[in-house]
């Protein structure tokens, strides 16, 4: 069985509530359409806020705001906000009288029977604490928008640290880039004379080199940084103000005031003695002069909360985006540095491919100085053996390498065939001799 679930919306812009029958599974959009149809709100503007602060969450049924258990007729009280708006400045006017109480304010000297007066100030009570409760529902929702504040900035502190962390990160390994980058260049620079030189690679680490100088650009978030800290100092602000806090004790103490003289009237007998209500109508005319102050400082406070607010929602898009250029710029600078480690391999590859043919060159030529040269070596005019890395010199594309270092490699094959040869010849003379 499907008991019937009601939930009462405070609409914080009007102080005004309306309440709904909730259907059995209604989603929390259909209710939304029907806050939309009452109060003007369009849905996309809606904000609506448990007491805890909690936003209800568009994935779950709007039987989410129906807190388990009874605690009274308010005990469901959801509190909307508009979105569109962050100042609250009413105006807010007082819950209306009722036709007998607003007689005897319009003349508090009046004299009535005792009998009839009870009821008149029965109402007059009644009407007190309802401007006392309306506060303090008010009040409530105001507590609800500081809690959600207090959430937004934990997710803004958290993706605040995130940021910064990266930015430090990112700084570091700059450090670390620009001082390797120009070890490297000084070390490439005192072997060009005598080792192996690449015009378009050296070229390519300077523009790395340019490259991570701009990179440096994203880690500086200074200014992001001081628009938190400004943000954070305004909050602990206004949790400290005296209007964070519940200012309700002067009409709690008119309440009671209220009460006592109600009490009062009810000792006297119901004879035929008349009274005027003066004292009744001042605790009235000052209870809504409260309500009036308290209101007043009550939305001030509030429009200072959703500013701070506004101001977070603002700022977070723009720590994402930094967030993104760190790790741009982070991935760039790892990538240049992966480049240029895997450059100075191929550099020392093709160093000691160059080092090893030539001490293969050398050895052939020592052991066939009195040998006559086989047909299928390759023969230069002055019928010498070119130099297998002849090619290295006028080497100036780093992208040669490869072919370079295959060329190499055919060298090496050509020359231990011929070691071999020689050898071979060397065995078959000492075996004659």
């Amino acid at each position: 069985v499907f008991l019937l679930q009601i939930v009462h919306i405070l609409n914080m812009t009007s102080a005004k509530i309306v309440s709904f029958l909730l259907n059995p599974e209604e989603s929390l959009h259909s209710l939304q359409m029907r806050i939309e149809f009452e109060t003007g709100i369009s849905t996309g503007n809606q904000e609506l806020l448990l007491e805890t602060g909690i936003c209800l969450d568009p994935r779950k049924p709007a039987s989410q705001c129906v807190i388990d258990g009874v605690r009274g007729w308010d005990s469901y009280m959801v509190y909307l906000f508009d979105k569109s708006k962050t100042v609250y400045d009413g105006p807010f006017a007082s819950r209306s009288l009722s036709d007998c109480v607003n007689y005897i304010v319009q003349d508090s000297k009046i004299q009535l029977p005792i009998s009839q007066l009870r009821k008149v100030w029965a109402e007059a009570v009644h009407y007190v604490i309802g401007l006392k409760e309306d506060y303090s529902r008010l009040f409530q929702g105001q507590r609800a928008a500081m809690l959600s504040l207090l959430r937004y900035n934990a997710n803004l502190i958290k993706m605040k640290n995130n940021m910064v962390s990266a930015s430090q990160q990112l700084k570091a390994k700059l450090e670390f880039f620009h001082q390797s980058i120009r070890l490297d260049l000084e070390r490439y620079s005192d072997q060009m004379a005598y080792g192996i030189s690449s015009e378009k690679m050296l070229k390519a680490w300077k523009e790395m080199e340019e490259k991570a100088s701009q990179c440096a650009q994203a880690e500086d978030i200074g200014y992001l940084d001081e628009q938190i800290m400004a943000l954070h100092t305004e909050i602990v602000e206004l949790q400290k103000s005296p209007y964070a806090r519940r200012q309700g004790e002067v009409m709690e103490s008119l309440e009671q005031r209220a009460i006592d003289l109600y009490k009062q009237l009810k000792t006297r007998p119901p004879d035929h003695a008349y009274s005027d209500s003066t004292d009744m109508v001042k605790i009235i005319v000052q209870t809504v002069q409260s309500q009036d102050r308290v209101l007043k400082e009550l939305f001030g406070h509030l429009s200072k909360l959703l500013g701070c607010k506004q101001k977070i929602i603002d700022l977070l898009p723009e720590i994402e985006v930094a967030l993104n250029n760190i790790k741009e710029a982070d991935n760039s600078v790892m990538q240049m540095q992966g480049k240029r480690q895997r450059e100075i391999w191929h550099l020392l590859k093709i160093a000691c491919t160059q080092s090893s043919s030539r001490s293969l060159v050398s050895s052939s030529l020592d052991g066939t100085a009195s040998a006559p040269t086989p047909t299928w070596l390759p023969q230069s005019s002055s019928g010498n053996v070119p130099h297998p890395l002849s090619s290295i010199a006028a080497l100036e594309d780093g992208e040669n390498f490869v072919h370079v270092i295959e060329e190499n490699l055919n060298y090496l094959e050509l020359f231990s065939s011929i070691l071999q040869e020689v050898r071979q010849e060397q065995n078959s003379s000492m075996m004659v001799s």
